[in-house]
């Protein structure tokens, strides 16, 4: 058994309150992978101290001197991105094949954003004053909080992690309770790339500890949280009142509409990966599928024959499609919204149990669900899950899945199956998302483009692509006045 360390001040360190929570393998509670810090405010004001000095040596570092870092980070990533998916799959449960995904994301993500310490761009613009030069430029902002999920231990914390950097930020990290193992080794990467010490900073511990004391912090003016919509919306009463910049990636309840016209083949393949990739557990997950008339019987009787066939299992295991929830607190949520499916007058049409099968028995496994006339506006169709449920409701026309939709208080990301061009570009426009798929599933990104979503999915700030890029940087003007004279702008030139 090994006891891990956090990351403070330059040195790997116990953490001061001498406690420790264990981490296991969802798939089999049996494997322990390590005891990580239970950390307390105390560690979080050490590795903001340190953070502080940090951030006065790397600002002063040229941006594309700080991509050279990061490019380092992507190689190193790329070579040890077979044990790197081995280690968060055990440690939270998706498969080898989508942890090697999630490796691929933050690989993309660092050389996306070496590229951009070339191109942290200003304007330049006329002066509305003869003799006088204008422009603006990108400048760091000081330490960036960074507080992130389980169920992208690579990603999403270089999402993150990587334009704060590249920025000239400082980064103290506290990854999800559940996922500590995959912080640990993408902080030795980015030590080993070269990163100043003092740079970074890894805090591992609970959310309500380690997570609202350096959102807490007055030193801290910049966080980035993605989580649940309930935890965000006390995160941003925080920063609100303490005047710091916030981006919030929080809940979805993403819907998938199959029109009549619709490829089915092709729209069956994308609500099985939508609904069931990652056991549910994404923030995109395909929640919701929304069919019309027409193709609703024959496309759910085949939906379930297939769903029923998806072999459930430790996720490092060759043929696994569907691996464990993070841990039993998510499980016994999904067992909840099964019965209030069932209260509500849904119809179970697959899964809503425990696997029998005996050898998933120390796994927090639970079968793929699916709900037919499931009501819109139930509890069912309305709240976010986090788990592998597909609640199925039946619409008449394009006009009504719309509607359905966008009735919901969420609104991350969107998907719609149709060979009409028309209907296509009105879902682009109509549908109240972030992100909205024509003929894919709800789920999935790319590194060089925005990843965000409306109403109460977020604050309206982007994850991802150029725009993460203004979030972790202040805009600065500078005037240059070589007329050797006073000039007055909006007075001496009118």
């Amino acid at each position: 058994m090994s006891d891990f360390k956090n990351f403070i001040g330059g040195a790997w360190v116990a953490p001061s309150t001498g406690e420790y929570f264990e981490n296991r393998n969802p798939a089999d509670q049996r494997d322990l992978v390590g005891r990580f810090p239970a950390s307390g405010a105390a560690d979080v004001q050490r590795a903001v101290e340190s953070a502080k000095r940090g951030f006065e040596e790397w600002k002063r570092t040229p941006a594309p001197a700080r991509g050279d870092v990061l490019r380092r980070v992507g190689d190193l990533m790329a070579s040890r991105k077979e044990a790197l998916a081995d280690l968060m799959t055990r440690e939270m449960g998706k498969p080898l094949a989508e942890t090697r995904g999630d490796v691929q994301e933050g690989i993309d993500t660092a050389y996306y954003a070496a590229t951009e310490g070339r191109r942290l761009f200003g304007h330049t613009v006329p002066s509305e004053l003869r003799n006088k030069w204008a422009m603006s430029f990108r400048r760091p902002i000081g330490v960036a909080g960074l507080i992130t999920p389980f169920n992208f231990p690579m990603a999403i914390p270089t999402w993150k992690m990587f334009p704060a950097l590249l920025c000239g930020n400082s980064v103290v990290f506290k990854p999800a309770e559940d996922v500590p193992h995959a912080g640990h080794a993408l902080v030795e990467i980015l030590l080993e790339a070269g990163l100043p010490p003092e740079v970074i900073q890894l805090v591992h511990g609970m959310g309500e500890v380690v997570g609202k004391a350096l959102v807490d912090h007055a030193d801290v003016p910049l966080i980035s949280f993605t989580g649940s919509t309930e935890t965000g919306r006390l995160v941003g009463e925080t920063c609100g009142r303490m005047h710091k910049r916030l981006s919030l990636e929080m809940g979805g309840k993403n819907a998938q509409i199959v029109l009549d016209d619709a490829d089915l083949d092709l729209a069956l393949e994308g609500v099985l990966w939508g609904a069931f990739g990652t056991t549910g557990q994404r923030c995109t997950a395909t929640s919701r599928l929304i069919l019309q008339d027409g193709i609703h019987d024959q496309f759910v009787e085949r939906l379930v024959e297939r769903a029923r066939k998806l072999k459930l299992g430790d996720g490092r295991v060759a043929g696994t499609d569907v691996g464990p929830l993070v841990h039993e607190a998510s499980r016994a949520n999904v067992e909840r919204y099964v019965e209030i499916g069932r209260s509500e007058g849904a119809t179970l049409a697959c899964g809503g149990g425990r696997p029998s099968d005996a050898s998933l028995a120390n796994g927090f496994f639970f079968e793929p669900t699916i709900f037919t006339d499931v009501r819109a506006g139930s509890r069912l169709e309305q709240e976010e899950i986090f788990g592998p449920v597909l609640s199925v409701i039946r619409v008449r026309n394009a006009e009504e899945a719309f509607a359905v939709n966008n009735g919901v208080r969420y609104g991350l990301s969107s998907s719609v199956y149709t060979r009409d061009v028309t209907v296509a570009f009105r879902a682009m426009q109509d549908l109240d998302n972030g992100i909205t798929y024509v003929n894919a599933p709800t789920i999935g990104a790319e590194a060089h483009l925005p990843f965000g979503g409306v109403k109460e999915t977020g604050n309206g700030h982007r994850e991802g692509g150029w725009e993460v890029y203004e979030f972790y940087s202040e805009t600065k003007v500078g005037y240059v006045d070589y007329s050797g004279a006073l000039q007055r702008a909006q007075i001496d030139n009118y």
